[in-house]
């Protein structure tokens, strides 16, 4: 079988479709507008006026398009994290409960991510081509498991969903990182090639289960073509950027299309009108936004987009995973450190990127003590040029005691922070308005 067009590797040789030059009439936002309309594309421009209900978790999930999966869990799970910037206080619960009723399922989109359950058909092309996929799927393992990957598989018909705890450990060593045991490889690559899918999760651990049983209304008559798919998920990166640079296209699905194929797709697209395009000040190239993102161009052009939300972001928030778009739109130079040895860390294990009106001020470092009931921020850094003012102390501090309420944490402590005095400052704030609340309940 050939690879999927949208497998394939990109040829550096080749120009970058976006440096050519722009005309004329090419309509044009400032650096603030092009970021007004990228957190309102996201769901981040302004704070929730009515308090969320199970609903609003699959809407936010859709407009993002994908939800990365992560399992650090200092503070609450990354997925659950991503929902809370975007939704406020809600009960994680729900997203399991969205999985369980069949309105999302697993699958490597932009990495291990939830997906709305009618984008299923746009990844089947890759769990048809499982080879293509890398490191996700084994061809050694199938080649040389083939038995034991068999008996998985016969085990989950006979019996039903099944865990990767529910298979004892048979190959004399210890658990550990990255160290699965073979009953556990063979779970992931029939779950990389389409096999096996997630049926549901408790205590964010796995079941899987046939996917005949999961998503029994599939068939491969339903496939579409991979022009097709390629188109889609083309439109619907754009889309849940709000605006992209044809650089920054491919990385948001993975679908690493080669550069003289992404020209052409972005310039048909635009002649159709399923596509805009319009410049950056400051920018050479073009960026594109989606037909249905009209509206809200022209607003953010006419400077009528207010960012104000004040919220804190997970390190796998679509906002900051691809760090070369961080640092374009946002001038956030940002790399998580938790795979970095201690003494080397810049910022921290786990650092969390502080959005305020619409800029990435900041960062922290914190951990959620949740039996003792206390938040612990053991760093916090705000950006080089970011000047400290009340405004600024209040907005910060309000993100924070949100943040360490949901993770039922009433007590915040800030072991370090830079500038210090922003540090002093924004610890009298929680304090007191640790005490208005308790005075309030």
């Amino acid at each position: 079988m050939m690879r999927a067009t949208f497998f394939a590797e990109e040829d550096p040789t080749l120009p970058i479709p976006s440096a050519a030059p722009l005309s004329p009439p090419t309509p044009a936002l400032s650096l603030a507008a092009a970021r007004a309309l990228h957190l309102a594309a996201q769901g981040l421009l302004q704070a929730r006026r009515r308090k969320a209900v199970k609903a609003d978790v699959l809407a936010a999930i859709r407009q993002m398009g994908v939800l990365q999966i992560d399992t650090i869990h200092v503070v609450a799970r990354s997925p659950y994290l991503v929902l809370w910037s975007r939704l406020g206080d809600y009960p994680q619960p729900w997203l399991e409960q969205l999985l369980a009723e069949g309105a999302l399922f697993e699958y490597w989109a932009h990495e291990a991510s939830f997906v709305p359950i009618e984008d299923y058909g746009l990844y089947r092309h890759r769990m048809l081509d499982p080879a293509a996929m890398g490191w996700k799927y084994s061809v050694k393992w199938m080649a040389e498991q083939g038995d034991a990957v068999a008996a998985v598989l016969a085990h989950i018909r006979a019996n039903g969903a099944a865990r990767s705890a529910d298979f004892e450990r048979t190959d004399g060593q210890a658990g550990g990182w990255w160290s699965w045991k073979p009953e556990k490889r063979s779970l992931e690559v029939l779950f990389t090639s389409g096999v096996l899918m997630i049926a549901r999760r408790h205590n964010f651990q796995r079941y899987y289960d046939l996917a005949e049983r999961v998503l029994p209304g599939w068939h491969d008559g339903l496939l579409p073509s991979e022009d097709e798919v390629r188109r889609r998920l083309l439109l619907a990166s754009v889309k849940a950027l709000g605006l992209a640079r044809a650089g920054w296209i491919s990385d948001y699905f993975r679908t690493k299309q080669p550069r003289a194929s992404l020209a052409r797709d972005l310039q048909a697209l635009v002649d159709e009108g399923a596509l805009l395009r319009y410049a950056v000040d400051g920018w050479m190239d073009a960026v594109y936004v989606h037909a249905d993102h009209a509206d809200l161009a022209r607003a953010a052009a006419a400077g009528k987009l207010a960012p104000t939300l004040t919220t804190i972001l997970s390190p796998f928030d679509p906002v900051v995973w691809d760090r070369r778009r961080a640092l374009e739109l946002f001038g956030f130079d940002y790399r998580l450190e938790c795979y970095t040895p201690a003494e080397k860390r810049q910022y921290g294990y786990f650092t969390l990127p502080i959005l305020r009106r619409g800029a990435l001020v900041g960062r922290l470092d914190a951990k959620a003590h949740r039996a003792q009931g206390r938040f612990e921020i053991k760093s916090l850094a705000l950006e080089e040029g970011v000047r400290p003012s009340p405004r600024l102390v209040q907005d910060v501090a309000g993100a924070v005691r949100r943040l360490a309420l949901w993770h039922a944490c009433p007590q915040v402590d800030i072991a370090q922070a830079q500038p210090a005095p922003f540090g002093q400052q924004l610890a009298a704030a929680l304090q007191d308005g640790g005490q208005a609340a308790r005075r309030a309940a």
